[in-house]
């Protein structure tokens, strides 16, 4: 198996991990701290043209959902289009000019949040912005002809990244300091340990997998269960303030309100998907070390 691959993002909180625990690959990472915008189509196939590794992993992109909100004003020129779907169809651009194949990083957000479970089969249907701009990069990775994945991945945490502290992080500050937390009383999503995330991509890259399917971890729950499971976990007690997601995002990007993604696809490859309290013991375990 050739073990060179192109990235894109990876200089962030789930690609820096897979290359901790995947260190026999060669990976070129095409990024702005690398000096290459992606919304640059020129530079980008000189780099594809010039590499001979026969698989990308798309993870770059504008993430921050209320600034991509704010970027739906804007339309096609906003920073968020730009970056998540022109910058999206470059890379599939690139692939198909030099017969690369494709893995592209997407988010539970293409969902709309009023069934209790979505599977891979379930249409997507976006309420912000950032979940449409990611959407559009699905259907230009599965119209575009090549080979390539799509792997959905929601709510990533790990042990460590000091340059940005993930939700599991926040909270446990936030109960070691003895600080009130506010916590959303309606809303269901799935957390996914970080570690099965690059586990999960080593797979797809291994096996040349093709088709969509939900990267994320084995539990859905509520917000107030997984704080209190972070609390039992780590031996400490939240102080809880329910609020309601019209309080808590006031004035801010609509969120879906159930997120609960099905990862019962990606098992049957024979991935174990952590559940969010195993998850929590393993951050707990290497925290430790």
């Amino acid at each position: 198996m050739d073990k060179s691959i192109l990235t894109t993002g990876f200089n962030g909180m789930v690609g820096s991990r897979f290359l901790e625990l995947f260190p026999d690959y060669t990976v070129l990472n095409l990024g702005k701290s690398d000096g290459v915008d992606i919304t640059d189509y020129e530079k980008i196939i000189n780099y594809f043209e010039e590499s001979k590794a026969p698989t990308v992993v798309h993870m770059a992109g504008k993430t921050d959902v209320d600034s991509c909100e704010d970027d739906k004003l804007f339309g096609e020129g906003g920073e968020a289009w730009r970056v998540n779907v022109e910058g999206t169809r470059n890379i599939v651009k690139a692939s198909q000019k030099t017969g690369k194949r494709l893995i592209y990083i997407s988010t539970d957000f293409v969902f709309n949040g009023t069934k209790d479970f979505y599977t891979e089969e379930d249409v997507p249907d976006p309420v912000n912005w950032y979940g449409y701009t990611k959407y559009e990069g699905e259907l230009s990775v599965a119209s575009s002809g090549i080979g390539y994945s799509i792997l959905r991945i929601s709510y990533p945490y790990r042990a460590y990244y000091p340059k940005k502290k993930d939700f599991v992080r926040r909270i446990l500050e936030k109960m070691t300091n003895k600080e009130k937390i506010y916590a959303l009383s309606d809303h269901i999503y799935t957390p996914t340990f970080i570690d099965d995330i690059a586990q999960g991509i080593n797979l797809f890259l291994e096996k040349n997998i093709e088709g969509t399917y939900h990267l994320v971890g084995r539990e859905s729950l509520s917000v107030i269960e997984g704080i209190t499971t972070i609390g039992g976990v780590f031996g400490l007690n939240p102080q809880l303030v329910p609020i309601t997601r019209e309080q808590y995002f006031k004035d801010r990007a609509y969120r879906p309100f159930k997120l609960g993604l099905k990862s019962d696809k990606i098992r049957n490859l024979d991935l174990k998907m952590n559940s969010f309290s195993e998850g929590l013991e393993k951050v707990k375990k290497q925290l430790s070390i």
